[in-house]
């Protein structure tokens, strides 16, 4: 996966209305979800002195031990038991929604990127090589009196073309343009591994065109105050552009959104792999979706060279296309307008700016003060640039000793899998064969990429935000379009190295951990081994899981997209799915009634948890080489072990982040991590005495039993 500017700089407004599969990994954390709220060279650090201070081991041992509540008991409630007093006395900070373990180190990893970025020497960029080019970049967005002083200016142009696009064919053309520039179409592309040829790279076609996210936003009563709101912004977005009649137009863009949203399939609909694999020649798209000039579509977004698209929604298109035709030319122009501002707002005067923060940040997701502007800057800069920044970052930051101790990490996680595939009783012998092959072939990429990304052809200039802008999502677009039908590149990441987080890729059947998510409470080398397994080991754990989990394991090893299961053995995987989704589904959110866990969408994340940390307790009762774990403080190793679990999924969210969470994401809140798998491991049960009239309990039989 490619990070794309606009997901940097404008976040939680554009990755829920992504427009393309532009990959298929599954990641860790709910940043994933929501690209971390705002996601967030030569070689050298550019001759700055580095000081930001290290990730700090929690408590003496990897378990901050202040931080927990031992009153209460932890069959009652874990993630009380193991960060009562820490949530107790944690404040989440104004600029953030939601505040936790991976925050506390992605803040770590931004300010060590903005002092290499603010070391890096100013030069010409067309000629200083990337640390300039990163430089121009972040002083353009830092330049904030030429950024008011040019007002509206920017969007001119392009607000223009909208007014001149007065036919169908052109307001196509300008939706296809606008997958290499600012705004959104009806129909998201992207280019990504092919999952029945994963050698080579293909175009996806996916359903889009709502600028609110997910579909439950239009079409669910509870939902009418956002959708109110989601009016006035709108309005309030086109008078600032200066759109002829701002609050007609917004009520028939809410009109047009909600039209599309209904034919939209659900989050649930869309996870399914066999049923979003649905190849098409350009050329059959006329019948195939009649009413939505295709040709100019194409064309206009470069992809017309490409002899077929993989329609993800087939039969969400068809529909997307009639409402298209059914749509008046004026409000298909205010529609694509106000997409072109939305996108665009966070690169323009404090007026768009604020006004986008109000909306998205604050309303939605309640966030009280909007992220300082070096922050945003960074982002920026890291969203355009991120592996030139991130060559930088592991000189400094990721030693080679950590690489070598995650690989025997990971190759202890790894035989523990295999264990425990032996060990299954509900799956046969001709699907474990084809299990063990596949974990066999699992590949491994841990702290950085071996070749760095080329950013030789990108045009940065010297004070010109909104241009560099423009030119950078060209520039990703452009590198993503010319792949289609090359050969993949099996050594690409889809994180940069100073990314907290990790994920899984079934079509190239590996994981993936950047540098930065090898840290404390994540990762200490020199910290109590059972809470390492807990944390990294359970992570790690939950990575390989994702290769088996309810859409994972319909590849092979090979990442190919094939069924290679028994029907019966299926069967009784997804029985047991079923009742894990069930178990999510119940819980409840006294502060935001009516909300639940979607245990469709998250299932394979819920798989992921409960596999991880079973794996992880098998990996580290193997390394005990049959010898008792030590005590620590009190505790045995098996407690440690689910302790530094538990503390890894440290997560206090404001009301209206949690609610976008279980609508729009596919992970779990983290509180509810940090113990639900656990209540399925029976030696979680033995360790912390867990007995039937504790709130947890599971009776045995009830327990889900997958890996």
């Amino acid at each position: 996966m490619k990070k794309t500017l606009l997901s940097m700089a404008t976040a939680f407004a554009l990755t829920m209305t992504a427009t393309a599969v532009a990959h298929d990994h599954r990641c860790l954390d709910e940043a994933c979800d929501l690209q971390a709220l705002f996601q967030t060279g030569d070689g050298s650090a550019g001759g700055v002195e580095i000081d930001v201070v290290a990730a700090q081991r929690l408590g003496t041992w990897g378990i901050d031990t202040a931080g927990m509540d031992t009153s209460v008991k932890p069959g009652d409630d874990f993630f009380g038991y193991v960060n009562g007093t820490w949530a107790k006395t944690t404040q989440i900070p104004a600029d953030k929604s939601s505040y936790g373990a991976f925050l506390v180190l992605r803040d770590l990893s931004e300010a060590r990127v903005r002092q290499l970025v603010e070391g890096y020497p100013a030069g010409d960029p067309a000629t200083g090589g990337d640390q300039a080019k990163v430089a121009a970049l972040y002083a353009g967005f830092m330049d904030e009196a030429a950024i008011e002083a040019l007002g509206a200016e920017p969007l001119a142009p392009k607000l223009a073309a909208i007014r001149a696009a007065t036919d169908r064919d052109a307001l196509a053309a300008l939706m296809g343009a606008q997958r290499g520039d600012f705004g959104r179409s009806f129909f998201g592309l992207g280019v990504s591994d092919d999952q029945r040829d994963p050698d080579r790279y293909t175009l996806y076609l996916s359903q889009s065109g709502l600028g609110l996210g997910d579909r439950e936003m239009y079409l669910r009563e509870n939902f009418a105050p956002q959708r109110e709101r989601y009016q006035a912004y709108i309005a309030e977005l086109l008078e600032l552009a200066g759109w002829d009649n701002p609050a007609q137009s917004a009520e028939a863009i809410l009109a047009l959104e909600t039209r599309i949203a209904d034919a939209h399939w659900t989050r649930a609909e869309s996870r399914d792999r066999d049923k979003t694999y649905n190849p098409l020649e350009l050329s059959a798209f006329d019948t195939a979706a009649p009413g939505f000039p295709w040709t100019a579509f194409f064309a206009a977004a470069g992809v017309d060279h490409a002899p077929r698209a993989v329609v993800r929604q087939d039969t969400a298109i068809p529909k997307i296309a009639a409402i298209f035709a059914d749509t008046d030319v004026a409000t298909l122009q205010a529609w694509q307008a106000f997409s072109t501002v939305d996108a665009a707002a966070p690169l323009l005067s404090r007026a768009f700016s604020d006004a986008q923060f109000e909306f998205r940040s604050k309303f939605l997701s309640g966030q009280p003060e909007q992220r300082e502007r070096w922050k945003r800057g960074i982002a920026f800069a890291d969203g355009a640039m991120g592996e030139a920044i991130g060559r930088d970052y592991v000189q400094l930051y990721f030693p080679p000793d950590a690489k070598a101790k995650m690989d025997e990490l990971v190759a202890n996680v790894k035989v523990a899998m295999g264990a425990r595939l032996d060990a299954l009783d509900w799956m046969g012998d001709a699907t474990k064969v084809e299990a063990r092959k596949k974990l066999q072939g699992f590949g491994l990429k841990i702290g950085h990429p071996d070749t760095w990304r080329d950013y030789s052809g990108l045009e940065v200039v010297s004070g010109d935000l909104f241009g560099n802008a423009g030119r950078s999502l060209r520039f990703e677009w452009d590198f993503s379009r010319a792949r289609i039908g090359q050969s993949v590149d099996k050594g690409e990441w889809g994180m940069t190295p100073q990314t907290v987080n990790a994920y899984y890729s079934p079509v190239k059947n590996e994981i993936v951990f950047p540098a930065a998510i090898l840290q404390p409470p994540f990762f200490d080398p020199d910290a109590d081994p059972a809470v390492n397994y807990g944390a990294i080991g359970g992570v790690i754990g939950h990575e390989i899981i994702h290769g088996f989990d309810d859409q994972g394991r319909k590849s092979d090893g090979d990442g190919l997209l094939r069924d290679w299961w028994t029907a019966e053995d299926a069967r009784k995987f997804e029985a047991q799915a079923e009742k894990l989704g069930a178990q999510y589904e119940a819980y409840v959110f006294p502060q935001l009634p009516g909300m639940h866990i979607n245990g469709k969408v998250a299932m394979g994340e819920n798989i992921g948890d409960l596999g991880g940390i079973t794996i992880a307790l098998e990996a580290f009762r193997r390394s005990l080489d049959g010898q008792p774990a030590t005590e620590i403080d009190g505790f045995s190793g098996e407690q440690r072990l689910f302790m530094g679990w538990a503390q890894v999924w440290r997560t206090l969210w404001r009301d209206d982040a949690l609610r976008q969470q279980l609508v729009n994401g596919t992970h779990s809140p983290g509180q509810i991590r940090a113990f639900a798998p656990l209540r399925n491991v029976d030696a979680w049960y033995d360790a912390f005495d867990v007995t039937e009239g504790d709130t947890l309990w599971i009776a045995p039989e009830d327990r889900v039993r997958i890996w």
